[in-house]
Order: structure tokens, then sequence, then C-alpha cells
């Protein structure tokens, strides 16, 4: 099992992807009811997801970003309906502090944060509200970070950048052991950066903190195997194998059975090998 503070999570764990927004870059409009997220969201319970992560602002290459009000008006009456359904862990997908609170508030378990707490007062919530937290790296923002993403040793950048952000949350009063750490597969990356990356995963290691990956359906999976973006079940899957083989603790998923399944193999094979 996976300690983070309160929150304990199998490993390795499938994060389930329910974005409750009209444009994210796979699942955009599909879950924007209160009613049809809450049924997702206990869809993927049901099929092992340990944990549901809600998105209201899309992140995708070239997204404009949303208004403080719009993103809690789209997440807050989820995060109440599943909680009020299923104990369930709830994560957040946001970079907004009053949104961190109010999610938090709502029912929210941890927070998943892009930006690695560095927009206005995003440190300061995370440290008062005492969840776990996932720390990203992303290479500019949103709208550019693909227009022409340049590493010197993407490896070694990530992991510096990822250390940084570690040593300030710890300071700034977030116990360590409630941190968990994402390369940003993605985000500011090509798809070279992100083969490197997931084939280099082990060397990111930032003072013992789990490593979550978030690659399900993402464009590098689309260039290695031409398929669009509705069609990379396999692939998704395949990256999350091979994210898990090399140290992942937690992988974010669309495709939550098909992942489940798979991670269960893996973990089966790895148990029997030690």
């Amino acid at each position: 099992m996976l300690n983070l503070g309160p929150m304990r999570i199998p490993v390795p764990a499938v994060m389930g992807i329910l974005n409750v927004t009209p444009d994210s870059f796979s699942d955009g409009g599909r879950y924007d009811s209160c009613d049809i997220a809450l049924r997702q969201a206990l869809s993927m319970a049901a099929d092992g997801a340990a944990i549901v992560d809600i998105g209201g602002e899309s992140t995708r290459p070239g997204s404009a970003g949303v208004s403080e009000q719009a993103e809690l008006d789209r997440v807050i009456p989820v995060i109440e309906a599943i909680r009020n359904a299923t104990d369930t862990p709830i994560s957040i997908d946001t970079s907004k502090a009053a949104v961190m609170r109010e999610a938090v508030a709502a029912g929210a378990n941890m927070i998943n944060d892009v930006f690695a707490l560095r927009a206005e007062g995003a440190l300061e919530a995370a440290s008062d509200l005492g969840v776990p937290v996932c720390l990203m790296h992303m290479q500019g923002e949103p709208r550019t970070m693909q227009d022409k993403p340049v590493y010197g040793d993407v490896v070694a950048e990530v992991t510096a950048f990822l250390e940084q952000r570690v040593v300030e949350c710890v300071t700034a009063g977030i116990p360590e052991d409630l941190l968990v750490i994402d390369p940003g597969f993605g985000f500011g990356k090509s798809r070279d950066h992100n083969v490197e990356l997931l084939a280099n995963l082990r060397q990111l290691r930032v003072r013992d903190r789990p490593v979550l990956v978030g690659v399900s359906r993402k464009a590098t999976l689309g260039d290695l195997t031409g398929r669009d973006v509705r069609d990379r079940t396999a692939a998704s899957v395949a990256a999350a194998v091979i994210a898990v083989t090399r140290g992942a603790a937690i992988v974010r998923a669309h495709d939550v059975r098909e992942t489940v399944d798979a991670l269960r193999i893996v973990q089966a094979v790895i148990e029997a090998g030690e």
C-alpha cells in the first residue's frame, strides 16, 4: 500500500480521468453534466480505479484558461455527488487556490496540479489543506507548451525541477509524505522527449517520492501508432505497463478497466519474482 498521509491506496494504483469540460483533448463534452459524470465515476470505481481525478479546465496543448467561477461551477457539484455516493478517493485536477480549497471542502482528498503549486496562492492553500498533492513538470504553459519544446537533457532537467518543487513545498510546511511527482508527459515535450522519459523513469528519483504517470491517449501514442485519439486504448495500456515496470506507483487512465486488468497481471508477475 502507498500511504499518502491519511490516504492509503494500492500499488500500482489506477487514477481514473474524469474531465467535466467541453474541450479536453480526448473526452471533452462527454461528462459535462453532473448525472453523467457521477455514473462515469461510479463505473470507474467499480472497474478498479483507486482514485477518481476530476478536472474542470482543459490543459490540452493550445487550450485557453477558464475563470475561477466557471471551474468551480463545473467541479464542485460533481465532487459532492461522488462523495455522497462512494468512499473512493477523489483528486481535484486544478492549479487555482480557491478551487483547491472549495474542492477539498466538498470532499476531495487530493490535489493534482499541472503547475506544481506555482500559481498565486496555490502553495499556501495546499499547505493549509494538508491533503496529498501531485506536483507535475511542465515546460511553459498549456497555450504554448508544445510550440517547440527544447531540453539539453530532458530526464535531468525534469528531475531537477521536481526536486526543487518538493523542497519548496516542504519548506512551505507540506509534509514530504504527502507529495507525489509527475514528469508531465505531453506537457512541453516532444514525442522523443516523452519516450526518453518513459524509458528512464527510474532515474526520476526525487527523495523517494512516488511517481504518477499520465500518458493515456496522448499525442505521442498517436504519433507512434498512427491511431486516432479515440483508438489508443492498447497503446495507453502498453504505456501504463511500461511505466509500472519502471517504478510508477500511480497511472492516470481513461480506460480504467483495461488498465486495471493489465496491471494486475504485471503485479502478479512482479510478486512471483520477488
